[in-house]
C-alpha cells in the first residue's frame, strides 16, 4: 500500500503542481479544496469533521488552503481569520489525532514592513495587514503543536507565480494577459519591490521539506525565496518586452495595506535543504507569455 498524503488547497497554483509531483513519486494523494474538480474532493478547512475524515489513514498533510490574497482579507477580515487561523487549527487537530506530520505554508507577509533589505527567517514578525496577521497567528498554532510533539514544519513563501490559470488579479498573470492583449498595465507602486519565485522551484522546495518530515525531522521555519528583488516597474517592463507588446505602462500609488517591499534570504533553504531556485524571472515570464498567446490563438480559432 502506497503512502497517503492529504493536500489542502489542492486546486490552487501550488497545490495542482504539488499533487502532480507527489503522484509521480508513487504517493497516494488525497485532494481537499473548495474548487476541486471532483465533488468528492471538495471541502472547506473550517469544517472540522470533513477535515478529520480527509486526514484518516494519511501519513502527512500539506496545508496550502487559505484565503491567500491580501485584498480579499482586507475586505473581509473575519472570513480571513476563520479560514486561515481556525481552519489551520482544524487541520492541526486532525493531524494530531491521526499522528500525521503537517507542513504549513505561510507567507512573507508575516514580516510586514521589515527593516532588513534581504529578510532572514529570524526577522521579527510584524504583519501590517489582515492576511499577514492571520498567517502569523497560524504559524503560532503550528509551533504550539510542534512543541506538543507533532512533527510539523512552516515554509514561508514569497511571491509565487508561473501559471496563467492563477488568480487573474495577481500581478504577474495580470501583466502578462494585458501585455499579450496590447492593453495598458497598471503599476501600483513603481518602486515597490518583491521576490518572485516560480512555482516549479517552490514545489521542489516543498518536496524537500516533505522528505524531512517523512524522515522524522521537525525543524524551524524556512523560506523559499529567490533572493532577488524586482520592482513592479521593472516587472512591467520585463513583461512588455517579453511579449513584444506596445502596451502602455500606467502608474498609481501603492495600496495602503501593501508592504513596501520584500526580498528573502535563501541561505537557510540552501544550506539545510540544498535548495536554490532554477527558473529565472525572465524565463518564467516568457513561458507565461507563450502560454497566453497559445490560449488566445486557440480561442480565436474556436470563435471563427
Amino acid at each position: 500500500m502506497s503512502e497517503r498524503i492529504l493536500v489542502t488547497g489542492s486546486a490552487g497554483l501550488i497545490g495542482t503542481s504539488l499533487c502532480r509531483a507527489l503522484r509521480r513519486r508513487g504517493i497516494d494523494v488525497v485532494e481537499f479544496d473548495l474548487r476541486a474538480p471532483s465533488k468528492g474532493d471538495r471541502g472547506d478547512i473550517v469544517d472540522a469533521h470533513r477535515v478529520s475524515a480527509a486526514v484518516q489513514q494519511c501519513a502527512g498533510v500539506v496545508h496550502l488552503a487559505a484565503i491567500a490574497r491580501v485584498a480579499p482579507c482586507e475586505a473581509d477580515p473575519r472570513s480571513c481569520w476563520s479560514t486561515n487561523v481556525e481552519g489551520t487549527h482544524a487541520v492541526l487537530r486532525a493531524a494530531e489525532r491521526e499522528r500525521a506530520w503537517c507542513l504549513f505554508t505561510s507567507s512573507r507577509e508575516v514580516y510586514g514592513a521589515s527593516t532588513q533589505r534581504v529578510v532572514r527567517e529570524d526577522a521579527p514578525l510584524a504583519p501590517i495587514n489582515a492576511y499577514g496577521r492571520s498567517k502569523a497567528a497560524a504559524e503560532e498554532l503550528v509551533e504550539r503543536a510542534r512543541a506538543a510533539g507533532l512533527a510539523a514544519a512552516v515554509v514561508r513563501l514569497a511571491n509565487v507565480y508561473g501559471s496563467i490559470d492563477d488568480y487573474a488579479e495577481r500581478v504577474v498573470p495580470a501583466f502578462v494577459r494585458r501585455a499579450v492583449a496590447q492593453q495598458p498595465l497598471l503599476v501600483e507602486g513603481e518602486d515597490r519591490y518583491l521576490d518572485f519565485t516560480h512555482v516549479d522551484d517552490v514545489v521542489e522546495g516543498l518536496m524537500l521539506v516533505i522528505n524531512e518530515l517523512r524522515n522524522g525531522c521537525s525543524a524551524a521555519p524556512v523560506q523559499l525565496a529567490s533572493g532577488r528583488a524586482t520592482t513592479l516597474g521593472a516587472l512591467a517592463r520585463l513583461v512588455v518586452d517579453a511579449a513584444r507588446s506596445s502596451s502602455a505602462i500606467q502608474h498609481a500609488p501603492p495600496r495602503a495595506y501593501a508592504v513596501p517591499g520584500f526580498c528573502g534570504d535563501g541561505t537557510l533553504a540552501r544550506t539545510r535543504l540544498g535548495w536554490s531556485p532554477r527558473v529565472s524571472l525572465s524565463d518564467g515570464v516568457t513561458r507565461m507569455v507563450l502560454d497566453q498567446r497559445r490560449r488566445a490563438a486557440a480561442h480565436t480559432e474556436i470563435a471563427s
